[in-house]
């Protein structure tokens, strides 16, 4: 990870640690867990079809580490 992220991350985790209430903590814990997945997801779709400019499903996927298949499944996933 880099640094800029663990930054992010450490003051994600800090909001939330400020949250006092046991019960609203672990609301809004749900509620960012929620997001910010459906935030990776588009950035990693974004990312898959920017691999493949040029390139094979299988290509993409070797490069991610994935096949092929789950490479197109992974660029589909924002819609």
């Amino acid at each position: 990870m880099t640094e800029a992220l663990d930054t992010a991350t450490t003051a994600l985790i800090r909001a939330l640690d400020d949250i006092h209430d046991d019960v609203e903590r672990y609301k809004a814990a749900e509620a960012l867990k929620v997001r910010v997945d459906l935030e990776v997801k588009s950035v990693k779709a974004e990312v898959a079809k920017s691999l493949y400019t040029g390139r094979s499903w299988a290509a993409v996927g070797k490069l991610l580490g994935v096949t092929g298949s789950r490479a197109e499944q992974i660029s589909r996933a924002a819609r």
